[in-house]
């Protein structure tokens, strides 16, 4: 038994061998490892190419500066930290479990997977509200939300998510007695207390959910009873031709909102029965690698979602994939030649 446990300790690895405090080192290898890896790295990969390019159409293009496209760059933005930062290091922690970056960079990482998800939250819920202003008013939309009034919400959000985070880690450090990120040499996790997840649950997920569900099924109400309007107003000669488009639009608009519902709440609901069942959640457990990984993927799905469905998406990327893109001036082109 003794020569055993000898054995045992010899192959033991460490992340730092002459340090006495130091974490163990677990490395994954294997065929099976590595093609998660590699998936993992090209969903990294795409989100950042697919956010890029909102990024750019709604920046380059001046025809494209509208609040809702503002909403949707600053949506890109948060998506475009997650694929950046958040997922390569997730990626990194998993293939090798020692962190030799030092604390401060931990402190970021942290930081900017938590302010990446909050903001992204954030603008979903912008979105929503922002959709039902038009629907609901649309004759007073252009002066009620403006491009000046929404860069001023874009930036109010931004704050509110950061300042939210700084209080979060600062709360949760206090609670644990400044032992919120690593107890041994070469380990960055976060340990979340019962009582603060669901805090910040009822704040980060039940409430901005709660809003995006009441506000879409209002939209929704609304516009099929703006549809039924107009179909009654219709001619007879016009009327059966109208209808069938009226109802092709609600088809689209059901359909569409169901994605955007429907995706956010399977990618985070496995997460918030997370925060309910366990009281006790670190960053490096298997259970929360998972959820962090389905609620990561949602920024991969955001611009597909809110962008590549509309037309002027798909009109930029020919001109961003095809180099044309500093060919036409700024104020002059038009991506094509209906109003957007």
């Amino acid at each position: 038994m003794n020569i055993t446990e000898y054995q045992h300790n010899m192959t033991v690895q460490y992340c730092f061998p002459e340090d006495n405090s130091s974490c163990r080192k677990e490395v994954r290898t294997g065929t099976g490892n590595i093609f998660l890896f590699t998936l993992l790295a090209f969903i990294s990969v795409c989100t950042v190419f697919l956010n890029l390019l909102v990024i750019i159409s709604i920046s380059h293009f001046k025809q494209l500066h509208t609040p809702t496209n503002l909403l949707i760059l600053s949506l890109a933005v948060a998506d475009l930290l997650m694929g950046l930062v958040v997922m390569p290091v997730n990626i990194m922690q998993l293939k090798d479990s020692c962190w030799y970056l030092g604390k401060m960079t931990c402190t970021v990482a942290l930081i900017t997977n938590f302010i990446s998800m909050s903001a992204s939250g954030c603008n979903m819920v912008f979105i929503a509200i922002d959709r039902y202003i038009a629907i609901s008013d649309p004759l007073l939309y252009s002066s009620k939300v403006t491009v000046c009034k929404m860069s001023l919400l874009i930036i109010l959000g931004w704050s509110c998510s950061l300042l939210y985070i700084l209080m979060y880690l600062y709360f949760n450090d206090h609670l644990l007695q400044s032992q919120i990120m690593s107890r041994c040499h070469g380990e960055c996790t976060l340990i979340v207390r019962y009582s603060l997840a669901t805090v910040d649950l009822l704040i980060s997920f039940l409430c901005p959910c709660s809003v995006i569900l009441v506000l879409y099924s209002m939209i929704f109400t609304l516009a099929r009873r703006q549809a039924k309007a107009v179909r009654s107003v219709l001619t007879a000669t016009t009327n059966k031709h109208r209808a069938k488009v009226s109802k092709s639009s609600n088809s689209k608009a059901a359909k569409t909102l169901g994605i955007v519902v429907g995706v956010y709440l399977s990618l985070w609901i496995p997460a918030t029965l997370c925060y309910l069942s366990v009281e006790n959640i670190t960053s490096m457990s298997l259970v929360w690698t998972v959820l962090s990984w389905l609620v990561c993927i949602n920024s991969s799905v955001n611009p597909l979602i809110y962008a590549i469905f509309y037309p002027w998406f798909r009109a930029s990327v020919k001109y961003i994939v095809t180099c044309r893109l500093f060919n036409y001036s700024l104020s002059t082109f038009s991506l094509f030649p209906e109003h957007i």
